[in-house]
């Protein structure tokens, strides 16, 4: 595997490999890989004929510095594990490489509005911006390629998907499903740090995901209810403080009160001192002018849109 820090060396490295007709693809990372990142990789390597990883914590897109200073760096190990993974090319500038004027934020940011407002951006202000930031650099840098990323940051995502396509980036954007632990939790490189008795608590929130999912099966159709069921989930666990239990459309992002077409449940919670994020995705059909009029009489509300 050859690992580069320019951002020069970067893109002569992927162009020389489109000139001998190879497909690439690119997995970009902020290190600390787990089994999520290396599915990724492992997915874009068979797809593709050469897999170009990116290891670069952004700091753009940490609001408090303490969680930036102390997240978790170790270049030799993720340069292995994406090795063994089947990249070939490892993308690790520093970051004066990425941003040359660093401290000083650099005069060009990217904003998405829309799906990069609300849920996880009410939380963290500037996060996506600087997300859609350095994702916007590292596919300028890259060039024509397939991007991998999880749906397990959804909302992120979602920011990807639009700056690609306002932008006209030459880049085709991979969604592939969240990895979880046998018990349902998502991998996160934020596990790590629970204790075992919050590690036991964090599995509320794949399970609040699972009530929202089993209301929707059973026919329920007032958004308002699944997330009010979602929510009571996450209060039997002492040690989870429940942010959001939303569910919202899987494209817009866009919250309405009553279910129809692909939706997603997204949940965002602190067990502890950890802040943990996971969702999960359900396509329903339109829904009925019977359960329109039933909703809009009173049963379950009044059917307004929020």
């Amino acid at each position: 595997m050859r690992v580069i820090d320019s951002a020069r060396g970067f893109t002569e490295a992927l162009e020389a490999e489109r000139a001998r007709g190879r497909r690439v693809g690119l997995v970009p990372t902020m290190g600390a890989l787990h089994a999520g990142h290396l599915s990724l990789m492992s997915r874009a390597a068979a797809e593709c004929d050469v897999l170009a990883v990116t290891l670069f914590v952004n700091p753009l897109q940490f609001n408090d510095p303490t969680d930036l200073a102390s997240y978790p760096r170790d270049i030799e190990g993720d340069a292995l594990a994406a090795e063994t993974a089947g990249a070939s090319i490892l993308f690790a500038p520093t970051v004066v490489e990425m941003y040359p004027g660093y401290p000083q934020p650099p005069a060009t940011s990217v904003s998405v509005g829309g799906v990069g407002e609300g849920l996880e951006a009410a939380s963290r202000p500037g996060h996506f911006s600087g997300v859609a930031t350095v994702v916007a650099k590292l596919f300028a840098l890259a060039g024509c390629c397939r991007a991998y990323f999880g749906e397990k940051d959804f909302q992120q995502l979602a920011v990807v998907r639009a700056l690609t396509e306002d932008l006209g980036f030459p880049v085709e954007i991979v969604a592939c499903p969240t990895v979880r632990e046998p018990d349902g939790l998502a991998l996160s490189s934020r596990n790590a740090r629970l204790s075992p008795a919050e590690r036991r608590a964090a599995l509320v929130l794949h399970r609040s995901i699972q009530v929202g999912l089993d209301a929707l099966h059973r026919g329920e159709r007032d958004l308002d209810i699944v997330r009010g069921l979602m929510r009571a989930e996450m209060t039997t666990e002492p040690l989870v403080h429940c942010e959001y239990a939303e569910i919202v459309d899987a494209w817009t992002l866009r919250m309405s009160r009553l279910a129809a077409g692909e939706l997603r449940l997204l949940v965002a919670a602190t067990v502890g001192t950890v802040r943990l994020i996971d969702n999960d995705g359900v396509s329903l059909g339109p829904f009925s002018e019977e359960q329109r009029l039933v909703t809009a009489g009173g049963v379950s509300g009044t059917g307004r849109e929020r």
